[in-house]
């Protein structure tokens, strides 16, 4: 990264899919903390409305059109300023689909091929006894690449997501990575920012609120539907009188994410002390309510007026767009698309060239295990371990071949997958640079 970008303000970005309305846990895991980032000092926000991305889940066109609707006003309801931040819907962007289809040049296929979303698709067919990519569109393969296009489109520097997230951005990078070295330094590269404190709500019937399981409680539904929805939270058969235990409770969790640590510590007491559970839930909706109440007034508001939520967005469109467009002007010309008045002389080699040296990457897969491969320095594939139940013995792995070079391949054969005949010499010689005195590598 450049001076100039390492001087320039931080940029955070996050997405959502229109695809359904936004529920509570949607609220206490992204929205509040979102909006609350957003008043920070000193940074660049940018929220954008992800309808592209919806198009891979969802065939319903009016669907989309009112989810993309609720998002928009639940965001707005929640306090995120527009003048503040940049709020965008992603297909008001031209720009982006063009990156993508740069970047798609640019990324190899067995990256994609490793996608969770697109493996867990695969493992069902395959367990199914079906072909492995019936009913896989080509939207859900590429979905990396689209996502990828978001993010460096805009050089943020900070990407806040979820855990099963982190892929895409480690993903993102390589592809930063691979452009920057045929064509030039361009992209920041991106960092996922996990926030551990972020709560993850339990739905109606215990599990992660979910769309997914039905079990969600609308963000802004009416209020005595809200109390009805809270009525239904399971809960045990322990009866007024009775001790009852916080762990497990979904109905403590949740009234955890909205209270204050007070509040929270006379819940606690109060289940020691065997409040009923009709007692509890009334609290639960008072509180929730108490919070929720005045935004879902603007909420309403804003509903009932599309044409200003339209605006809202067209404004952050046009502010996304001064620097999508020069940004996408440079890029096409760093890969040759350019006026044929402006030819220039192809640079030499000897101009071009920089010491770049095979690296390790690191990363966590959707079952929890880690895992490592190495690249050459053309994003090349040259070796890829299997699963390691924690970090630090993937690390201690990645030591070894780094200090002993092809020498470890042997001690490690078991906790790595098959090398091609193809691509041994290759990883011998990378391996060798990296044993080698020299530059220091980056991870």
């Amino acid at each position: 990264m450049t001076n100039k970008q390492n001087s320039a303000p931080q940029r955070f970005l996050t997405g959502i899919t229109t695809t359904g309305t936004p529920h509570l846990g949607n609220y206490v895991g992204s929205i509040r903390p979102s909006v609350a980032a957003s008043t920070g000092v000193g940074a660049e926000s940018f929220y954008f409305l992800a309808d592209y991305h919806a198009l891979i889940k969802c065939d319903e066109p009016a669907r989309i059109q009112q989810s993309t609707l609720e998002i928009a006003a639940s965001w707005l309801a929640a306090g995120l300023d527009p003048e503040r931040v940049t709020f965008y819907r992603q297909s008001d962007i031209p720009e982006i689909p063009e990156l993508t289809w740069l970047l798609t040049c640019v990324t190899a296929k067995g990256v994609l091929n490793r996608a969770h979303a697109y493996k867990a698709s695969v493992d069902k067919n395959t367990a199914a006894g079906n072909d492995p990519d019936a009913d896989v569109s080509a939207g859900l393969f590429m979905y990396p690449v689209l996502m990828g296009a978001d993010i460096l489109m805009f050089k943020a520097h900070h990407v806040p997501v979820g855990r099963d997230q982190i892929q895409h951005i480690e993903m993102a990078r390589d592809m930063a990575q691979r452009f920057n070295h045929l064509y030039g330094e361009h992209f920041v590269l991106p960092q996922a920012l996990i926030e551990e404190s972020v709560a993850l709500l339990p739905g109606l019937d215990g599990r992660k609120m979910s769309k997914s399981y039905d079990n969600t409680i609308p963000l802004f539904t009416p209020r005595e539907q809200l109390k009805k929805l809270i009525a239904g939270i399971v809960t045990d058969s322990r009866a007024p009188g009775e001790p009852k235990e916080v762990d497990g409770s979904a109905l403590f969790q949740i009234y955890q994410a909205f209270a204050s640590d007070q509040e929270t510590t006379d819940l606690r007491k109060a289940y020691a002390d065997g409040i009923g559970w009709g007692e509890a839930k009334q609290l639960l909706f008072e509180r929730i309510d108490r919070e929720v109440a005045p935004m879902r007034a603007r909420y309403q508001a804003l509903l009932q007026d599309p044409a200003k939520i339209e605006s809202i967005l067209l404004a952050g469109a046009e502010k996304a767009r001064k620097l999508a467009l020069p940004f996408i002007r440079d890029l096409r010309h760093a890969v040759g698309l350019r006026p044929l008045a402006s030819r220039q002389a192809p640079a030499s080699p000897q101009r071009i060239a920089k010491t770049v040296l095979p690296v390790f990457k690191q990363y966590r897969e959707a079952d929890g295990r880690f895992h490592f491969k190495l690249l050459d320095a053309q994003g090349r594939l040259l070796l890829q371990s299997l699963g390691f139940d924690s970090p630090r013995d993937a690390a201690q792995a990645v030591k070894m071949l780094q200090t002993q070079g092809a020498a470890a391949l042997a001690g490690l054969q078991s906790r790595l997958e098959p090398v091609a005949d193809e691509t041994s010499l290759a990883l011998a010689s990378a391996l060798q640079q990296l044993t080698e005195p020299g530059p220091e590598t980056g991870q």
